[in-house]
């Protein structure tokens, strides 16, 4: 064999190998960051966990409680879950969860665009109730508030819209900017067509306030230990250290095609 034929073809097997490397680098980067999200899930709800284990997070503001109005289309038991999706969906996702919460807000920056193809697709319905577990943890009425608030934009027809403007807005947990109706009015105005005199006066009678803390109290009735708390077939998937929103879509897939 000439030394021009050695040469190339110690030249291939060099690149080979850096080639693979370079794979075995890049699904090295893909593990990290699929394990990076479970922790910092992980973590939320362990710092939620830890603060309920303080707190009982009962709203303060219950006693002066009105007449419980619940949202236009609200369904379930005593009509407390906010649905988004198609009623023949096979698949149901159960979000129990709190505007102020990161935790929760980390669960809809990892989990949403998925959910939202599912929603979209007809193969998954979501039902979405509304805690006030930080103001009692924490102080104030930001999560009461800004749950009314979006009880008021599904009277629009404009929940999700709202629900995720919300998340994307959401202040520290330290810091009760919800609690400002003029705050929640101005996200309003990121929603096409949701800023308007029905959605303020919503807004500022906060005519779903008892609905809210209703919600609330099935929520601590029911025993969960955090926000957020999702059910898929019964079993809490967050609380699941190897989840993923592809697993998640996998899941729901399975059960369409059964």
């Amino acid at each position: 064999m000439s030394e021009k034929n050695r040469d190339g073809k110690r030249n291939a097997r060099e690149r080979l190998a850096v080639e693979r490397e370079k794979q075995k680098a890049a699904e090295k980067r893909r593990r990290a960051l699929i394990v990076g999200a479970s922790v910092i899930c992980v973590l939320g709800l362990a710092a939620v966990i830890g603060v309920v284990a303080a707190n009982s997070g009962k709203d303060k503001k219950s006693d002066t409680s009105g007449p419980v109005v619940s949202p236009s289309g609200a369904t379930g038991k005593d009509s407390l879950a906010i649905p988004v999706g198609k009623d023949g969906a096979k698949s149901t996702l159960t979000v129990w969860e709190d505007f102020r919460c990161p935790a929760c807000q980390a669960f809809e920056t990892a989990y949403r665009p998925t959910i939202q193809e599912l929603t979209d697709a007809g193969k998954l319905r979501v039902e979405y109730h509304l805690v006030t577990l930080i103001d009692g943890n924490m102080g104030g009425s930001g999560s009461r508030k800004a749950a009314n608030a979006a009880a008021c934009a599904q009277d629009a027809g404009k929940f999700r819209a709202y629900h995720d403007v919300l998340y994307e807005n959401q202040p520290k947990e330290t810091d009760d900017a919800f609690a400002d109706n003029a705050k929640l009015i101005e996200l309003a105005g990121k929603v096409e067509g949701l800023d308007t005199p029905a959605f303020r006066s919503c807004v500022n009678d906060g005519t779903h306030d008892s609905w809210v803390q209703k919600s609330n109290a099935a929520f601590q009735a029911g025993g969960f230990t955090g926000t957020p708390t999702v059910l898929f077939g019964g079993k809490n998937i967050y609380a699941d250290q190897s989840m993923t929103p592809a697993k998640l879509k996998q899941m729901v897939e399975e059960a369409n095609q059964g």
